[in-house]
C-alpha cells in the first residue's frame, strides 16, 4: 500500500499558519512577533493621529520634561517615531528588533517609576518587556542570520 505525499506550503501566510499549528514554540514566536509589530506601530501612529484621545505628554515624568529642549508634545512625536521604527525592526528582523523594543520598554519603565501614580502601567510594561525578551530568545531559533523570512516550511529554518 502506497502513501500519498501531501506537499506542505513553503512560504507565506499559509506556511506560517501550518507551522504554528504543528510547532508550539513557533506559534509562540509568530504570536509575539505579530504583537510586537502591530501594537508599537499603532501606539506610534497614535502619537501623531491622536485617535485614542490619550494625553500622551501626561505620561512623561516632570523631571524629563524639565530636561527637554522642546515641548512634551514634541517629545511624544519623537516617541511615536521610535515606536514605529521599533515595530518595523521587529517585522524585518525580530532577533534584533525585540531587543530594541525591550530597551525601549526599560526606558519607559524607569520613567514611569519616577513619576508617582503610574506604577500599574510600569508593572504592565515589565510584562511586555519579558515578552519582548521571550521573542528575542525564540528568534535565535526562528530568525537566524541568513535564513531570510521566518515563514519557511518545517525543517527549513
Amino acid at each position: 500500500m502506497s502513501t500519498v505525499h501531501i506537499p506542505q506550503p513553503v512560504w507565506g501566510l499559509a506556511a506560517v499558519i501550518h507551522r504554528a499549528r504543528t510547532e508550539p514554540a513557533y506559534a509562540a514566536f509568530a504570536a509575539l512577533r505579530a504583537g510586537y509589530v502591530v501594537l508599537p506601530l499603532l501606539m506610534g501612529i497614535d502619537k501623531f493621529a491622536k485617535v485614542l484621545n490619550t494625553d500622551w505628554p501626561g505620561y512623561l515624568a516632570p523631571w524629563i520634561v524639565d530636561l527637554l529642549p522642546f515641548s512634551a508634545q514634541t517629545a511624544m512625536y519623537v516617541v511615536g517615531a521610535v515606536e514605529i521604527v521599533a515595530a518595523v525592526a521587529v517585522a524585518v528582523r525580530p532577533r534584533y528588533g525585540a531587543y530594541v523594543v525591550a530597551a525601549w520598554l526599560a526606558g519607559i519603565i524607569v520613567t514611569l517609576l519616577t513619576y508617582s501614580g503610574f506604577y500599574d502601567i510600569a508593572l504592565r510594561d515589565v510584562g511586555l518587556l519579558v515578552g519582548a525578551l521571550a521573542l528575542a530568545s525564540l528568534a535565535t531559533t526562528y530568525d537566524r542570520p541568513g535564513t531570510g523570512s521566518a515563514a519557511l516550511a518545517p525543517g527549513q529554518n
